[in-house]
């Protein structure tokens, strides 16, 4: 990304309509935030200043585009508009290997089998020694994983999918039909994570809902964070797993 921040700030007070009374320059720490965030949950590979650039492009095409009448707020729309340029930023950088996508396919398919001819829950080294892998070598896998899920449970489901022309899940600004799609696959969701293991469970939430990031969580259940990491990417898979009419749709 060869402009700067500074850049597009100067472009946005070239081109802004005065009519939105809007000032970028009150929400920067609005894209700090996210940033940041998202940035504890990145392979260490990527550098913070990508994930600001591509958030400030987020926020300077949400004052631009915000509209009111529409009933959110503006922190909230730019919230949206910020996290999913950072998304789509990571996406088109494709960091992540094709064989990552792969090796999730396999251990979802693993875990679909298996569950089904056990009737419960899958273990780890159940896993493993249906994928005739070592536990190391499939706790690998979970590794990797775990760094191509970056962002939402709902990616689980089309990860191999470009997002830049899909609005962000949750935007106010969905047409009906894919709003009314989007929170059927909430409700299927919420229904697949309440048949998770305990541990399993507590991990997504503490992830998703309170934003704790890899290393909190390890210290909150007093585990490693590479096994946090382990925990979460095969909640995500068994999910994937067990949700595979919304990957068919």
């Amino acid at each position: 990304m060869s402009v700067s921040a500074a850049d597009n700030l100067m472009t946005y007070e070239q081109t802004q309509d005065a009519s939105i009374q809007i000032k970028v320059e009150d929400y920067l720490n609005l894209v700090h935030r996210i940033a940041h965030h998202i940035m504890a949950r990145m392979p260490s590979s990527v550098q913070i200043d990508d994930l600001m650039q591509a958030g400030m492009v987020g926020l300077l095409e949400a004052s631009q585009k915000y509209d009111a009448t529409k009933g959110a707020s503006f922190e909230t729309y730019a919230g949206i508009r910020i996290r999913g340029a950072i998304v789509d930023e990571m996406r088109r950088g494709d960091w992540a290997p094709r064989s990552v996508h792969r090796n999730a396919r396999r251990v979802a398919e693993a875990i679909k089998v298996l569950e089904a001819q056990l009737g419960r829950d899958a273990k780890d080294s159940e896993i493993a020694a249906q994928l005739d892998m070592s536990l190391d070598e499939y706790h690998d896998i979970l590794r990797d994983s775990t760094s191509a899920r970056l962002f939402s449970l709902e990616e689980t489901f089309d990860e191999d999918e470009p997002r830049t022309a899909q609005p962000a899940l949750g935007s106010p600004f969905v047409g009906p039909a894919e709003g009314a799609q989007k929170e059927a696959l909430r409700r299927s969701l919420a229904e697949a994570i309440r048949g998770l293991p305990e541990r399993e469970q507590l991990v997504l939430s503490l992830y998703y809902e309170q934003e704790l990031n890899l290393k909190e969580i390890g210290q909150v259940l007093s585990v490693s964070e590479s096994r946090v990491s382990q925990i979460h990417s095969q909640a995500a898979l068994r999910l994937r797993a067990r949700l595979t009419d919304w990957q068919q749709s």
